[in-house]
């Protein structure tokens, strides 16, 4: 334990400057959230007698996340290897008591843990927790990736695991977010195309019976179909948020001017993007769009430049993890999927999203500084004590052996 210590804390090797595009586009998209939550949300905080009251905490939610996002770009991501069991275990025991009696209910379902006046939902922070795990096993595991019990079936287990929890919640769109990651990450990882093939159809079939043989599951979905026969019950929050697009056409009708808001429920949280397009237009969404890719194109270069397969794995699930959720939160806005409580990310309001999504940044973003090596580093072999921390951080828990 104390040498797990000395190696998490171990000096680490000196760092050039983060992505400077990746950087700003998210801080970009930080201080636009700040705007639409104030637009979106201002007729839902005059029940807090303070139409300030959601731009406030969003704006001190925003400033929190800026300072995680640098502070975690400060920390050398080969280190979290060693943080990868004791990150998969909290998060896997906090989901565990969202399904408890300790878990706080809101809207039908209990995602969350109250600590205080905070509301944490540790569903965010398992799609996190699950992508490094990946990138650790993935990289231990390199050379049998194309096995079946091997590279498929623990990675698999641990996955649908955290998606049962999910389903028992119920959070029907994060389930499909830890899967969509999973696979993402086993395919570009090189696992068996048939293997991936097989258990997606398992996968389907099970979200297929999980939708049937749920009643306000079903009934969403026939809603979803029919979406002008519901449009007053069970389709009414797709139906308004496709009226809210429509509202908009090209440019939109200002900030501030939009009229769903009045009719949209939650329009500052996962509705956010109908308020934009109600308000930005298409033009608009269709830079809204470009942001997100902008940020997954630079994610992706992130992963094919790193020095080791490790940071490689993680950007890319991040990228990915990013990239989906909007997307997903998007076509939801659109009426294109049912409806899913996912938030838009670094957009909507909301404390526990934004600060994971931060923190997950910072690692993405530490992993595109270039590491610098000094004449120092460069001309001295390390010494006994030196080697054997970097046998603990290349693979924390293996069997290895240290030259004395």
């Amino acid at each position: 334990m104390k040498e797990y210590f000395r190696a998490l804390f171990a000096k680490s090797a000196r760092f050039g400057a983060v992505d400077p595009v990746l950087a700003a586009s998210v801080v970009a998209l930080l201080g636009f959230g700040v705007v639409m939550v104030f637009s979106a949300g201002v007729v839902e905080a005059a029940d807090f007698t303070d139409p300030y009251h959601f731009v406030k905490r969003q704006a001190v939610f925003g400033l929190f996340a800026i300072v995680t996002m640098w502070g975690v770009s400060l920390f050398d991501y080969h280190k979290l290897r060693l943080l990868t069991y004791v990150a998969l275990g909290g998060v896997t025991l906090a989901m565990i008591l969202t399904i408890t009696s300790l878990g706080h209910s809101a809207g039908g379902a209990s995602r969350w843990i109250r600590l205080g006046p905070i509301n944490m939902q540790p569903s965010e922070m398992a799609k996190v927790a699950l992508v490094l795990w990946l990138a650790y096993s993935l990289d231990k595991k390199r050379d049998q990736v194309k096995t079946f019990s091997i590279g498929m079936v623990p990675h698999m287990l641990m996955a649908g695991f955290l998606v049962v929890i999910c389903m028992k919640q119920p959070d029907f769109g994060s389930a499909a977010v830890l899967m969509f990651l999973t696979f993402a990450m086993l395919f570009v990882a090189g696992a068996h195309l048939r293997y991936l093939l097989g258990v997606a159809a398992i996968a389907g079939i099970f979200a297929a019976w999980a939708i049937r043989l749920s009643p306000y599951r079903w009934a969403r979905m026939l809603a979803w179909f029919n979406m002008n026969e519901h449009r007053q019950d069970l389709a009414y929050q797709p139906f308004q948020a496709v009226m809210s697009f429509g509202s908009g056409q090209l440019t939109g009708l200002g900030l501030g001017k939009g009229k769903q808001v009045l009719y949209l429920p939650e329009a500052h949280t996962d509705s956010i993007s109908a308020i934009i397009g109600e308000e930005l237009g298409f033009i608009g969404i269709v830079c809204l769009c470009l942001m997100y890719l902008l940020i997954v194109a630079r994610g992706v270069r992130t992963a094919l430049a790193s020095e080791d397969e490790y940071g490689s794995h993680l950007a890319f699930g991040l990228s990915m993890l990013f990239g989906v959720q909007a997307l997903v939160n998007l076509s939801v806005a659109m009426a294109m999927l049912p409806t899913k409580g996912l938030a838009l990310p670094f957009i909507s309001y909301g404390g526990s999203s934004l600060v994971v999504n931060a923190a997950a940044m910072g690692v993405l973003l530490n992993i595109s500084r270039p590491r610098v090596t000094t004449g120092a580093l460069a001309t001295h072999a390390p010494s006994p004590e030196a080697s054997h921390l970097v046998a603990l951080e290349s693979g924390f828990g293996d069997d290895q052996e240290v030259p004395a």
